[in-house]
């Protein structure tokens, strides 16, 4: 499973409840969702001829084919998956909540990885224990880290790579202030890609 993005892809189909989306047209001038290949996400909009809409992330599947609706970012019906009537229009696309979302600073022991959360700020007095996102649902995503506290920040699972490979493991930052990382998803688990200590530019 990864995150697959490809441009001029739409079709149109029906709503089953609010669960998935069964794909049954075509669209003159663009793809067909074929493209995502069987079992991998990508993010999606739909609309209906009475004003309804969802964004969100999707998985796609070549029975049926349908892509399930996994995970709602936004929508005409607050945030929640939307109840569609006839056809439906559903395209693939780049959600604003995914480019644009301000960090978020913890102050708490625990904390669950939001799914447009990108910059992580750790502000607790305290080991700060996160829980990721499933990788395999999200490959290629990238989180951030950063540390105002001189406490470590380690992962609720061993799901974490080491900067210089090997066995996946808990770490994800020092408990030195200042310091921070970047995980990327490689659809198995996060991938520590780069690392950059608070003293770097001491370093001669």
């Amino acid at each position: 499973m990864a995150l697959v993005l490809a441009d001029r892809v739409q079709q149109t189909g029906t709503a089953n409840t609010t669960v998935s989306f069964t794909l049954s047209g075509s669209v003159t001038g663009y793809q067909s969702f074929s493209v995502i290949g069987n079992t991998n996400t990508t993010y999606y909009s739909a609309t209906d001829s009475s004003g309804n809409w969802e964004v969100g992330l999707g998985t796609y599947s070549t029975t049926g084919p349908t892509l399930t609706r996994t995970t709602i970012f936004s929508s005409s019906n607050s945030g929640s998956a939307v109840t569609f009537s006839g056809t439906v229009n559903v395209f693939v696309t780049f959600p604003s909540e995914i480019v644009s979302t301000a960090p978020v600073t913890v102050t708490t022991s625990t904390y669950t990885v939001g799914t447009t959360d990108v910059w992580i700020i750790n502000n607790y007095a305290g080991t700060m224990t996160v829980t990721l996102p499933t990788a395999a649902s999200y490959s290629g995503r990238v989180l951030n880290f950063q540390n105002y506290q001189a406490y470590t920040v380690v992962s609720a699972s061993s799901n974490v790579v080491p900067i210089g490979g090997g066995s996946a493991s808990t770490a994800i930052l020092n408990a030195i202030v200042g310091d921070q990382c970047t995980l990327v998803s490689n659809g198995a688990n996060w991938v520590l890609t780069q690392y950059i200590p608070n003293n770097i530019l001491l370093q001669g």
